[in-house]
């Protein structure tokens, strides 16, 4: 499957047609539009005179900025704001239909697809369940749902969807015994050009990534994590993945495969060690629930609490916090990062459990020598990878890179 990941991923203005910075006049002014929105976006709200400050830049300058910005419906004039003293403050926040975004999530028991708006609503979302996909089936579910998706806009706001993003698990085609799918299903994924197939279906920019590293950029821009400029992020689903913050800005390295937390070495019951991803993904607790007459789709319907797996399910939080703890440590004592958090494709009291484990496993980890750090639950869920996936068209045309925002909050 090609998939381009280093060429292809979250780096500011790839793909949307949009100057990310630029030495002309058009260049510089696409710049400072970028920069202006992914103020507003970080503060919630602005007047242009709080833009320039934060900016640097002169008072005419964010006005024609703003009206601009007005001009191209990406954002609404609030309320007047009077203070004690001068002429009273409007402040400027982002219009919700200013821009949309579809995310497509390629996954190993789901498809999944979502139109975000601007400021990171979900306005309509696409499930797909099944065993594992052909990938002539999930086109044929991708080209429903854009369709579909497409529709749920107003005509005149159709022209406003800057891409689509999709967010697939790195080398799909592996893990053949533990996915339990056909061999020629899985080799059929080997050299499938999933973007560009996706990219005959719809008249806008496509932009791939990583599944958990879309995770990991949707906590970053719609969760708790404009709050902190680094931090590591675990998000466990079928497979357990990960990704890495740091400096404010989503790390992928060089290839696209940073933050492959799930292939951290941890110890191992019985003696040696094993890959986080034998200990900490759903697909052991899947396994677990089929080899005791139980059905493993509860795991992935949506209505499940999972309170029919009782024990099974306690069995596997304590496995997997266990692994996590181990991994946690090792990725601070690297990193040194403020936060470590833990999302996954699980109803939200399971997620809590496991963090309140993980956290208990660390008490028992040997921490001599590593900072402390700050270990809490992601703020998006399930629909993390998708959502994602719908920011990078979002993030390539909208939002400049977020370590120049930091600068000011930290």
């Amino acid at each position: 499957m090609n998939f381009g990941y280093a060429a292809q991923g979250l780096d500011v203005g790839q793909g949307s047609g949009r100057a990310a910075r630029g030495t002309t006049q058009n260049g510089l002014r696409l710049y400072n539009e970028r920069l202006a929105l992914s103020l507003i976006r970080q503060y919630g709200q602005l007047p242009k005179a709080e833009i320039a400050r934060l900016t640097g830049l002169s008072a005419q300058t964010v006005s024609v900025i703003v009206r601009h910005l007005e001009r191209d419906k990406l954002v609404l004039a609030g309320a007047k704001q009077r203070g004690k003293v001068g002429q009273p403050l409007v402040p400027f926040k982002l219009n919700p239909d200013g821009a949309f975004a579809i995310g497509l999530k390629v996954g190993r028991r789901s498809g999944d697809m979502v139109l975000l708006d601007l400021t990171g609503n979900v306005r309509a979302i696409l499930r797909q369940p099944y065993h594992f996909p052909t990938p002539k089936q999930f086109l044929a579910f991708a080209e429903k749902g854009i369709k579909t998706l497409t529709t749920k806009l107003p005509k005149a706001m159709r022209g406003r969807i800057s891409g689509l993003g999709i967010a697939a698990p790195f080398e799909l085609w592996n893990w053949e015994e533990e996915v339990g799918a056909p061999h020629e299903v899985l080799e059929a994924w080997r050299d499938f050009d999933l973007m560009g197939e996706v990219a005959k279906l719809c008249d806008f920019p496509v932009h791939p990534c990583n599944d958990a590293t879309a995770a990991c950029s949707a906590e970053l821009l719609f969760g708790r994590g404009a709050t902190v400029p680094d931090y590591a992020y675990f998000y466990v689903g079928y497979f357990i993945g990960g990704g890495l913050v740091l400096n404010g800005s989503l790390f992928q390295g060089h290839t696209g495969n940073a933050g492959a937390l799930g292939s951290i070495p941890v110890p191992r019951h019985g003696g040696g060690s094993e890959q986080l991803i034998r200990s900490a993904s759903l697909y052991t607790l899947e396994q677990a629930l089929r080899e005791s007459g139980l059905n493993p789709n509860m795991l992935w319907n949506l209505e499940n609490e999972w309170s029919d797996a009782g024990k099974l399910l306690d069995d596997w939080i304590t496995k997997a916090a266990r692994g996590m703890a181990q991994a946690s440590a090792a990725i601070a004592s690297i990193l040194e990062c403020r936060e470590i958090v833990i999302d996954g494709a699980m109803p939200p009291n399971v997620r809590k459990k496991l963090v309140e484990a993980t956290a208990q496993a660390l008490k028992h980890t040997n921490m001599s020598g590593i900072t402390p750090f700050n270990l809490r639950e992601g703020a998006i869920g399930r629909d993390a990878r998708a959502i994602g996936a719908a920011s990078l068209p979002l993030f390539a045309n909208f939002i400049i890179d977020r370590d120049i925002l930091f600068k000011e909050a930290f």
